[in-house]
């Protein structure tokens, strides 16, 4: 059975009986022939041999692992020599084709890169040669989950689940990814299966925490949160976690247990969390000057990482201005999706969307989900496909026809149906982030309502500035950026005022917090829906919560949150700068 390997493939599959006959004398002698193994799996499963097949597909991974090229590939991925391992996997491939160890560790590679989409190809051609390779699938479900398909990955973590697997990273991404499509009940009972197994594992202490956090069980959450400090002192993000409660206050032993850690070289992930952890603690106790040095410097850490470009968005609201025209949306109007059901809540972050996304979910006709990443991957699709970047999707959607755009808004109603729980005819999508794309929302789905929540622009920037967010919100680190961020919002939401009247209702957070019912009122006409009572009572709601707000929402409307601003108004000059005379206006900018 020497020759090509296309020969020999041809051989096995056209005789497979007699393919796996001599591959088994073969393998009796050199156990540890990788290709021999394959070749053994190929043939088994052409005969219709699955579970046998499996066995000698897995066989075939194993033996490869001790293959001197293979071994030279690992141990430059284990060194951080992604080049080096590159070049030695393209070699492997290029001579085995068909190694699926070899492709799953290309696959690896991609995804260390950030090339997702080249890994997820990978990935899905190792289960095509072989269906049991676990480890493969569990690598698939981590690469769909970064790539926000959260269905996707929750269907194949089912399938490991289903097909016996235990292992415990999978477990732990399952429950993750359950978190993510609201599937809440299942995702605890999955945390408080595996924290037995790993009861001094702080990560795991820290996800269980997130999660009873999300439906509202505080005093547990707080509990799981103090289980994983106890474990490991360092570890920043559980501290910020506790402080990101709003709630909780931090007491002298707290502090002087961040400030140890802070002084022991903590991981810069570590140090990062500790600061922005011991900014709120020193502000809740009134000692403003150590908190904002606490703030600065946290921010100044991930400044450097996200290197926010001010210009960027400035110039994407030019785009904006310049692209919708009276006569711009007159030609367009009626095209798109006629579906009603979204309900978009956008702004900036610490806005109070939040709040109005928790008294909207408690009316009998509209469900509160999360904050979807479905438009902005959408956005990020349809213009590099066209050759640019997501900051000029005014451009790209000046080019879309009817038709696509009907198409695109039916792809967002179905895409965000796994969010939806209750049957239901409304659904919110909270991302504050989709104010940059309200243009794009009225031309895909032109009967979906738009909800613009405004905050006093100095208590929502510096309450930004405060804020530690996992991803997506660059500009909240520098107070200039905050400003210059606040006012390009404000100027893009003004455009959409004039050449789209009464398109986009207005919620002043102020406003809401002096006469809710009012302001309710308001927000349910707009929507076309009767009033409710138990919209008034929004914090007896048990739904889940995702956000930093989840626990001040579960309180009556209070001011606690309001003129936060001034004990730190000293430091605060590039903000008011960036601002210009948005203090005095930002609630009169209506029309």
């Amino acid at each position: 059975m020497v020759g090509p390997a296309t020969a020999i493939d041809r051989f096995v599959r056209d005789n497979p009986a007699e393919a796996a006959e001599r591959l088994r004398i073969l393998l009796r002698d050199d156990a540890q022939n990788a290709e021999g193994w394959r070749l053994l799996g190929q043939a088994l499963r052409a005969m219709g041999e699955d579970e046998e097949a499996s066995e000698a597909e897995l066989s075939a991974i194993r033996t490869s692992a001790f293959d001197r090229d293979m071994i030279a590939i690992a141990q430059a991925m284990n060194a951080g020599d992604l080049p080096q391992a590159e070049g030695l996997l393209r070699a492997r491939l290029k001579a085995q084709p068909f190694d699926v160890a070899a492709i799953r560790l290309m696959a690896e590679l991609a995804g260390r890169i950030g090339r997702l989409r080249d890994a997820e190809v990978l990935l899905r051609r190792a289960l095509e040669l072989a269906p049991g390779f676990t480890a493969a699938r569990g690598n698939l479900a981590t690469v769909l989950y970064r790539q926000n398909r959260f269905a996707e990955a929750a269907e194949t973590l089912d399938a490991l689940a289903d097909a016996g697997d235990v292992d415990p990273a999978n477990r732990n991404l399952r429950a993750a990814t359950l978190g993510r499509i609201g599937d809440y009940d299942e995702a605890l009972r999955i945390y408080e299966d595996l924290i037995p197994a790993f009861p001094e594992h702080p990560k795991l202490l820290m996800s269980y925490g997130h999660a009873l956090k999300t439906v509202g069980r505080q005093d547990e959450s707080i509990a799981a949160y103090r289980r994983a400090i106890a474990v490991k002192p360092d570890l920043g993000e559980v501290w910020w976690s506790l402080a990101n409660l709003k709630t909780v206050r931090f007491g002298d032993d707290d502090v002087a247990a961040m400030e140890d850690a802070l002084a022991g070289e903590p991981a810069p992930e570590d140090r990062l969390h500790l600061h922005f952890a011991l900014g709120k603690a020193y502000a809740d106790s009134g000692k403003a000057e150590e908190s904002f040095r606490h703030y600065a410097a946290a921010n100044a850490l991930r400044k450097d990482e996200v290197r926010h470009d001010p210009a960027a968005v400035e110039g994407q609201v030019d785009e904006v201005i310049a692209t919708f025209t009276p006569e711009f949306v007159a030609e367009r109007a009626g095209w798109g999706d006629p579906s009603p059901d979204p309900i978009f809540i956008v702004g900036l972050p610490r806005a109070g969307s939040t709040l109005i996304e928790q008294i909207l979910s408690c009316h009998s006709q509209i469900e509160g989900t999360m904050e979807l990443p479905d438009l902005p991957a959408m956005v990020r699709r349809e213009t590099q496909a066209q050759g640019t970047s997501a900051r000029h999707w005014p451009t790209v959607a000046a080019s879309l026809d009817r038709e696509t755009l009907a198409r695109l808004g039916a792809e967002f109603i179905e895409r965000t149906r796994v969010q939806r729980k209750s049957g239901r005819p409304f659904f919110i999508d909270k991302l504050p982030n989709n104010w940059s794309y309200a243009g794009l929302i009225h031309l895909m789905l032109p009967n979906a309502k738009i909800i613009d929540a405004r905050r006093h622009p100095l208590d929502c920037c510096f309450s930004n500035f405060r804020q530690h967010f996992a991803m997506g919100q660059g500009f909240t680190y520098d107070l200039e950026h905050i400003g210059r961020y606040y006012a390009d919002y404000v100027r893009a939401m003004d455009h959409y005022d004039r050449v789209l009247p009464g398109r986009i209702h207005r919620v002043i957070h102020e406003e809401l917090l002096d006469d809710p019912e009012t302001v309710v009122r308001d927000m349910l006409e707009y929507l076309g829906l009767p009033f409710e009572e138990a919209c008034l009572d929004f914090h007896r709601s048990s739904r889940p919560v995702r956000t930093a707000s989840s626990e001040q929402v579960r309180r009556p409307i209070n001011r606690d949150g309001v003129d936060q601003w001034h004990a730190f108004d000293a430091w605060l000059g590039p903000l008011r700068d960036a601002l210009g005379d948005l203090p005095e206006t930002y609630a009169s900018r209506v029309g």
